[in-house]
């Protein structure tokens, strides 16, 4: 089977979820799992619960307001939840809901191939900037 072959199976496939489906809210859910941070934090919650200052220094570059538009994005879709300790002070922490953990092994599984395949991505996008006559030392 050659290649354009499984590139248009591959987008018959995608066009049929978007017709079979609600596209708003398709598109809605794959923004929140495409985003930059909700992938991270669906990462890091699923070694178990943490509070919110745990995952603010964890997450790399996260700033406070993103990391709580981005909690509170995952915690409407069903994705994570808030518990809340009635302490003094009060503690709040957050964990992925077991719908939530469906998401983490396609989410684990992205991660890992963008792990695996970051050399390439560099050089694909240093390849293309000095093509296109850009400036290499920008990757993003």
């Amino acid at each position: 089977m050659s290649h354009q072959t499984e590139a248009d199976r591959a987008l018959r496939s995608l066009g049929r979820a978007c017709l079979e489906h609600d596209p708003d809210v398709l598109r809605s859910v794959l923004d929140r799992v495409g985003d930059k941070w909700s992938l991270i934090l669906i990462g890091l919650l699923d070694k178990g619960p943490m509070r919110f200052t745990e995952l603010l220094r964890t997450a790399p570059g996260i700033s406070r307001r993103m990391l709580t538009l981005t909690l509170r994005g995952l915690e409407r879709d069903g994705l994570v939840k808030r518990l809340i300790y009635p302490e003094i002070p009060p503690r709040v922490e957050y964990e992925v809901t077991p719908f939530g953990r469906t998401l983490s092994e396609p989410v684990l599984a992205l991660t890992r191939w963008a792990a695996d395949n970051q050399d390439a991505i560099r050089a694909n996008r240093r390849a293309f900037d000095q093509a296109a006559g850009l400036d290499v030392d920008d990757l993003d």
